[in-house]
């Protein structure tokens, strides 16, 4: 009688034996398997990141690409990686922001790098049946200098308003000296005067400039500012990457005698423009014809422009990348 009583216990300890046994096993190869599952696609991952300089154009099919001036750099840098040439064996030729609009309207060339369009590019696009598909390729800032011995170093959007606008028109009026301040400007559809307008002043009114107080380039402002004998109570705008790493390999000792200014309380630098803390953030753009399909010459730039490699070359080339 006892020994009928403790087989059904010895074959229930064997089944429990035998299930947990299985439950170990099954619990190890299904964590091998979703182990080498995450490790093949991790491997996947790593290949297709892999950053490559391998040529992927040559000079004769590389797509037409024209550019601003600040972004100048940031194409010639794209054709070098891109075609595996060096600069000097190429023949390019930039026309800057406006122009490069006005070309790629035109269908004269594939894509362009430059700043937002401005209103009147915009109609003009229209009046042509175009419409424009601007993309950010790099981040940037909209950066205000003075002359190093204005002892001014913050302003407030409002007070940056209030001096382009007409209503502040003393340094005094902004904690600084008893002097009137003689605020620079570009022309009208210059990438910089686009951005002021759109970045800056929004629905603000611009007051009209004195004939003297237009600068033609970015370089005029910055030699005016940084004298001694006219700039010390001016003030003037640009690009970030201009005015610091592009213009310093201009003319270092001029570079070094303006003073960004801080925008409610926030200096401009790579870490605040690439974080977004800096309050006049912008970005260089391509623009191409947005009826560019995907296999289009000018969308398989952009593509690669905006890919790890393309982001890679931004950042090499000085300028904040947009990934």
């Amino acid at each position: 009688m006892e020994k009928s009583n403790k087989k059904p216990i010895i074959i229930f300890a064997c089944i429990f034996v035998l299930v947990v046994i299985i439950c170990v096993a099954s619990y190890f190869v299904i964590t091998k398997f979703y182990e080498n599952k995450i490790d093949e696609e991790h491997r996947q991952e790593e290949e297709a990141n892999k950053i490559t300089n391998d040529p992927l154009y040559t000079e004769e099919n590389y797509p037409k690409v024209d550019a601003s001036l600040a972004t100048q750099p940031l194409a010639d840098a794209f054709i070098t990686n891109f075609t595996g040439k060096k600069i000097e064996e190429l023949n390019l030729d930039y026309s800057n922001t406006h122009p490069a609009y006005v070309k790629l309207i035109n269908d004269e060339v594939d894509l362009i790098i430059v700043t937002e369009p401005s209103e009147e590019e915009l109609e003009l696009a229209k009046q042509k049946g175009v419409e424009l598909e601007v993309i950010p390729v790099v981040k940037e800032g909209f950066v205000f200098y003075v002359n190093a011995k204005n002892s001014v170093d913050n302003l407030t959007t409002y007070q940056i308003q209030g001096i382009y606008s007409g209503e502040i028109t003393n340094w005094k009026e902004v904690g600084g000296s008893d002097e009137a301040i003689r605020p620079y400007q570009r022309p009208v559809n210059s990438g910089s005067q686009t951005g002021m307008l759109s970045l800056v002043m929004k629905d603000k009114r611009l007051m009209e400039p004195l004939k003297e107080n237009i600068l033609q380039t970015m370089a005029e402002i910055i030699n005016l500012v940084s004298s001694y004998d006219n700039g010390v109570n001016s003030i003037g705008y640009s690009y970030y990457y201009y005015a610091t790493t592009m213009y310093e390999t201009i003319d270092k000792e001029v570079a070094s005698n303006i003073k960004f200014l801080g925008i409610d309380g926030v200096k401009p630098n790579t870490q605040t423009i690439k974080d977004g803390t800096y309050p006049f953030n912008t970005a260089y753009y391509i623009v191409i014809n947005k009826a560019d399909d995907e296999n289009s010459p000018a969308r398989k730039l952009a593509n690669q422009m905006l890919s790890n490699r393309g982001q890679k070359v931004a950042q090499e080339a000085g300028y904040v990348p947009v990934k």
